[in-house]
């Protein structure tokens, strides 16, 4: 039934092997500097690659400050801390995402909301959000915002911009702002991705984050990012993700409670060499996903395109079937053809761990993941 779709990704990945989901590309000087790194003899979290990355990404997204991680967990779970959630806290994310975003929330100790996604993109929907804060939260006598059946306090947003795509960030922005709800923005697939034309996402908010993972646009093997406005507050995180040691030529003296989470420095080598090829990368795959749109609309199947407005780094390609079955028939003979191809993530609230968390209605966020398919998204050289 999918034979010219099979036929076509093949064609413009010129292979008759497996073809993978999204393969890392090393094209540049990552085997230099990474030599360079082991001759410096500083390998772990100190060394010179490790500011030069964080420069290198912070100039990028023009977001002025950022403090490299361990992954993408380590950098929501740091910035959570950072927002102050605990044990008797609330956070508002969205049902559509990958799990670590959910388990940071936990991790805290807080509660994880789930808002449905948006009708139009795959991000949470501002109605969504603005309907269950209007319903189900109240302000307290000190005027704080309470979700009133489990009593704690609403502490922050964590909204996601999924597979590359901007959610509508502005839109919830406006409703967390009523509200003086903290914005913590989940850039981990959108590095490149950009909103109005030229606002890099993650620019909104006080905290975003970024993974680098294997499988991202860009990566270190292993590694995330806390991006940050405010030059105190990430001192503060590269104090914290350093096991907040202070600073002495020889004494180890920790002044609270810190994480093992910087990145290590090997791992900064490799993600500079990949930061230098950035560029190309999103030029490939935007025509990668352009040949991808002409050929769907060709054969009468839907392309998953960038929300109006935004320019998407198409971190993961997508098809979106008409139905369930259409869908699972199109994973079973691209797979069974050697070509990767996933569903979308079953929604937070439907997995073991958050069965009893708070949520919406789940209406569009099911319909998404009843439907779309993420084919081979790679960059082609």
């Amino acid at each position: 039934m999918f034979s010219k779709v099979i036929d076509e990704i093949r064609q413009l990945f010129g292979t008759d092997k497996q073809i993978p989901l999204h393969a890392p590309v090393f094209c540049g000087h990552e085997k230099k500097y990474l030599n360079e790194c082991v001759d410096s003899t500083f390998v772990s979290s100190v060394g010179a690659f490790v500011g030069k990355f964080e420069r290198m990404v912070s100039n990028f997204t023009k977001i002025p400050y950022a403090v490299a991680t361990t992954n993408g967990t380590s950098a929501l779970h740091m910035s959570l801390l950072l927002a102050g959630v605990d044990r008797e806290s609330a956070v508002l994310t969205q049902s559509l995402s990958f799990v670590a975003t959910a388990n940071a929330i936990v991790y805290c100790q807080a509660l994880p909301i789930f808002i449905d996604s948006d009708e139009k993109n795959l991000g949470m929907s501002a109605d969504s959000l603005s309907s269950f804060l209007e319903k189900n939260c109240q302000r307290n006598v000190r005027g704080e915002l309470i979700h009133t059946a489990s009593g704690r306090l609403i502490k922050a947003c964590v909204p996601v911009h999924v597979l590359g795509h901007p959610c509508d960030i502005q839109a919830i922005s406006a409703v967390c702002g009523k509200y003086g709800i903290l914005i913590i923005e989940d850039c981990a697939e959108s590095l490149g991705s950009t909103y109005l034309h030229d606002q890099h996402t993650g620019k909104a908010s006080s905290m975003a984050t970024l993974s680098f993972n294997g499988n991202k646009i860009v990566t270190t093997g292993g590694g995330g990012m806390i991006l940050f406005k405010d030059e105190a507050l990430a001192q503060k995180a590269k104090h914290l993700t350093t096991t907040a040691k202070v600073p002495h030529a020889w004494e180890f003296y920790h002044d609270e409670v810190g994480y093992n989470y910087r990145l290590p420095n090997l791992n900064a080598a490799l993600g500079c060499a990949q930061m230098e090829c950035l560029e190309d990368f999103l030029q490939r795959k935007r025509s990668l996903a352009q040949n991808y749109q002409a050929f769907f609309e060709k054969e009468g199947l839907q392309f998953l395109k960038e929300p109006p407005g935004c320019y998407s780094n198409y971190w993961l390609n997508a098809v979106i079937l008409e139905n369930k079955k259409q869908r699972d028939d199109f994973l079973r003979e691209l797979n069974g053809a050697q070509i990767m191809s996933r569903p979308l993530w079953h929604l937070m609230p439907t997995l073991p761990a958050f069965q009893e968390s708070p949520r919406t209605e789940m209406t569009n966020a099911q319909n998404y993941v009843d439907k779309i398919v993420n084919i081979p998204s790679g960059v082609i050289l």
